[in-house]
Order: C-alpha cells, then sequence, then structure tokens
C-alpha cells in the first residue's frame, strides 16, 4: 500500500543566496510531487541566527499543520554540536517540536541541518556534476571526503575551477551553485551532510 503523505509544503531558511539557487535546483529532485516549498535566504549565518527566533515565532502563530520547517546553515568553523544545540533551543524556545527534540516519539514540525563545513562541500560531493556544469574539469579527481576538507570547500571549489581556467577573478558563489546543482544527482553524493539533509527531509515529509 502506497503511504500517503500529509506533508503539502516545506518554508526553506537559509542563511545566503548561494543556498537558494542550490535548493532551487535540488528539491525539485528531493520532494515528492505535490509538496510545494519556499526558501528564504537570508544574509550571512549571523543575519539568520539573529531573525531566527523571531520568524519561527511569526510562524508558530499561523503555520497550518500540514507545514514543515527546514532550517539549513553552514557549519564553517564553528562546533558542531554547538551550533546545533543553538538552532534546537531557537526552535524549542518559540514552542516547536524538532526532529531532534521529539525522539522519535510523535511528529516533529522542524529539521535543523547544517552544511559541514560548507554548502560547497556538496558539489564537492558530486565531481560528475561540477564536470557537466564546467567541462574543462575532469570528471575524476583524487577521492577526498568532501565534508572533511582542510582549508574551507568553497576555497576548494574556486581552486578546482581556476585550475580548469574558469573564473580567474573569483567564484561567483551564487552562478556555480546554480550551475552545479542542475546536474547533481543526490543518490551519488559522497557529502554526509548532504546525504544528512536528504535524510532529515525524507523524514520529515513522511511523518
Amino acid at each position: 500500500m502506497q503511504q500517503v503523505i500529509s506533508v503539502e509544503h516545506v518554508e526553506f531558511l537559509v542563511e545566503e543566496q548561494s543556498a537558494e539557487a542550490a535548493l532551487k535546483n535540488l528539491l525539485p529532485k528531493l520532494l515528492p510531487k505535490g509538496i510545494t516549498f519556499d526558501i528564504h535566504p537570508h544574509n550571512g549565518k549571523k543575519d539568520l541566527l539573529s531573525k531566527l527566533p523571531r520568524r519561527l515565532r511569526g510562524y508558530r502563530l499561523w503555520l497550518p499543520d500540514n507545514y514543515r520547517i527546514v532550517v539549513l546553515i553552514d557549519k564553517d568553523r564553528d562546533e558542531c554540536q554547538e551550533l546545533k544545540r543553538e538552532l534546537e533551543d531557537i526552535a524549542t524556545g518559540a514552542k516547536f517540536v524538532t526532529k531532534s527534540t521529539c525522539c522519535g516519539q510523535g511528529s516533529f514540525q522542524i529539521v535543523n541541518r547544517l552544511a559541514i563545513e560548507e554548502l560547497e562541500a556538496w558539489f564537492l560531493g558530486d565531481i560528475e556534476a561540477i564536470n557537466k556544469a564546467y567541462p574543462k574539469v575532469p570528471n575524476k579527481l583524487p577521492c577526498q571526503d568532501p565534508d572533511n576538507i582542510r582549508g574551507g570547500t568553497w576555497e576548494k571549489l574556486e581552486r578546482i575551477l581556476k585550475k580548469a581556467g574558469y573564473y580567474p577573478t573569483g567564484l561567483p558563489k551564487i552562478e556555480a551553485a546554480h550551475l552545479i546543482s542542475q546536474h547533481m544527482n543526490p543518490e551519488r553524493n559522497r557529502s554526509k551532510s548532504f546525504q544528512t539533509f536528504v535524510k532529515g527531509l525524507n523524514d520529515l515529509i513522511r511523518q
């Protein structure tokens, strides 16, 4: 028997426009047909974190039962558990149940997820997609855990593209996010944080 999906819409809160550009291409691949979404970018992590408590309190006043929320933020160089705890505390302070706090008991409205250490790790988890967006980049690069790249993942992506002859004056993050995400195949992505994001999203919409 086919499972009935009760969720109709998901609100995504992200820290910048490059995440918005990527999710616009990725979410149609990840969400079942019929589920709508809106993406709300902010002016960086600090802006998102400062506005999140008030925004969630606003959602609490009107959010329908069949709506859900995903908060996506870059880990950067923050301590993972501390940043996740901050997001969880903000959500529970607004009287929402999160995936982490429900502990498998009942439904939840919010999933908090970190891109480790940055969104570009998700792109580096799919070298084939980078090659399709930028054909001069080899479609096989030395295997490396994209969530454990030292020195920054956007810097790593910038070096790869510059070496192939793209963007000599610097990486345009929004443009690259848009072009690469068009070709991404979620099932082959080697980024653990991306797969954790996908699992959290699946759990959220299939309660």
